[in-house]
């Protein structure tokens, strides 16, 4: 437990903004002013100063919040980070934030206190505990950092734990959880159920490939359908990737991954929504039965699709569950994929690529994420690209033969199997924090989740 009711004996938090502390230097007493001054204390972002009492012990913590900023997006990263850097105790703030702000640090230091040890032999136990804060909503907060730790655990756990079985029993546990129903759709019956390009791309691997078809709320709710792509490992095929590329493989899940994470708070929030979530789970696997560069697969919504390169798996699982997905002319269709190396290029790690077939729908989410310190970066559905994605024997290709514009091009070929949707989003995202930031461990980030929760809060509640 991180976040706790009131104790008396807890030690105080202040936050302090870089123009405010010459004025808080010259009020403190002489020892306070030195002490500042040893440890070169400016308040500067993510700065502490620990002040010891007559036992040694912090008696309060005077912490830097930078250059003053009036929107309160930032708390969360606060609360984060400094929830990583103080000695074990219990501490409140010392002075109040405004109702949303005091969520959004409670949920911080909640989220900076994740750590993933499950591979590790018992070590001490830290015990940094924070009084929740006047105006915070504790729901939300123990919402906020469940559906956070499940993206992480799933994304951090490799793959010879996280198959595509034990993934579609993660996501059975969590429908059940909340009372929804739900199916797993398993190897051949794909083909029987039309879902060819899902089993083409799984059929190779041990455990064999998967959909799982969750769906949640009241019928006369408007549908919102979520759709991530499981790949739990890819090795790239038959087009198989050089040995450091796969590296990190075990993380192409993500897209499942963080789609399993918003169902679970929209459904724990009891948001007034007809939710369907479908997750294709797969391994890029090699072996006799792979599926090969040249050949051409069905789909659900009918289209060939030749392949021009087995390591583009991913929009190949998706296309089945978006068409199945689009046929019951949902509301909203976003789909969530670790799906190209190119947005990368284009926007680094911590920026996903946002696609959307409805500009006000984008603008909406992109507030969303800038509001809840969970950017991304809209990118544009260039139909100049479509032909990018000719074929001489098929109704298209699954890549380009070019090397430019992939993320672009990998969205238009989505694109192509929503045809009834009123709008979609699909976001590109990477899942995973590759170096070491404040409150942010190297591992997996359940990206987007908090701004997509955000934005069918505002949308759907009224």
């Amino acid at each position: 437990m991180t976040v706790s009711n009131a104790n008396h004996s807890s030690i105080p938090l202040q936050l302090l903004h870089e123009d405010e502390f010459e004025q808080w230097r010259a009020a403190q007493d002489e020892p306070v002013r030195n002490w500042a001054a040893t440890h070169g204390f400016k308040a500067e972002r993510n700065k502490t100063l620990l002040l010891p009492g007559p036992q040694g012990r912090p008696e309060r913590v005077i912490v830097g919040a930078g250059k003053h900023n009036p929107r309160e997006e930032m708390s969360f990263w606060l609360g984060a980070a400094l929830a990583d850097r103080l000695p074990d105790g219990q501490y409140h703030l010392a002075h109040a934030l405004p109702a949303n702000a005091a969520t959004r640090f409670a949920a911080g230091w909640g989220y900076g206190q994740y750590r993933f040890e499950r591979y590790r032999r018992g070590g001490p136990q830290r015990s940094v505990q924070l009084q929740l804060p006047e105006g915070a909503d504790a729901s939300e907060v123990e919402r906020l950092r469940s559906a956070s730790t499940l993206a992480r655990d799933l994304v951090n756990t490799p793959a010879n734990d996280m198959s595509p079985e034990a993934l579609a029993q993660a996501a059975v546990e969590v429908a059940r959880r909340y009372g929804a129903r739900h199916r797993v759709v398993i190897g051949d019956d794909l083909l029987k159920e039309r879902l060819p390009a899902i089993h083409a791309v799984g059929r190779a691997a041990a455990v064999a490939p998967r959909l799982v078809d969750i769906e949640w709320g009241d019928s006369s709710h408007p549908k919102v359908t979520l759709v991530g792509k499981g790949v739990c490992f890819d090795t790239g095929g038959l087009d198989i990737k050089p040995g450091a590329s796969m590296l990190l493989m075990k993380k192409d899940m993500g897209g499942a991954a963080v789609a399993l994470a918003l169902a679970q708070t929209v459904m724990d929030a009891k948001l007034p929504v007809r939710l369907r979530v479908l997750l294709p789970m797969v391994e890029n696997s090699i072996a006799g039965n792979a599926f090969r560069p040249g050949d051409v697969l069905g789909t659900r919504k009918g289209l060939t699709v030749e392949v021009g390169n087995t390591d583009a798996e991913g929009r190949l699982i998706l296309c089945d569950a978006l068409a199945l997905a689009d046929e019951e002319q949902p509301d909203l269709l976003i789909d969530t994929a670790t799906l190209t190396g190119a947005a990368r290029v284009a926007l680094g790690p911590e920026l996903p690529a946002l696609y959307s077939t409805d500009d006000d729908v984008a603008d909406e989410v992109l507030r969303a994420g800038g509001a809840e310190a969970d950017p991304m970066w809209r990118m544009p559905l260039w139909t100049g690209y479509d032909d990018e994605l000719s074929s001489k024997i098929a109704d298209m290709n699954n890549v380009s033969a070019s090397g430019f514009s992939g993320s672009i091009i990998a969205a238009l070929f989505l694109r192509r199997f929503v045809s009834h949707a009123r709008a979609w989003l699909h976001l590109d995202l990477y899942a995973w924090n590759g170096k070491e930031r404040p409150g942010r461990p190297v591992g997996a980030e359940p990206q987007t989740v908090r701004a997509l929760y955000a934005f069918l809060k505002q949308r759907y509640v009224r």
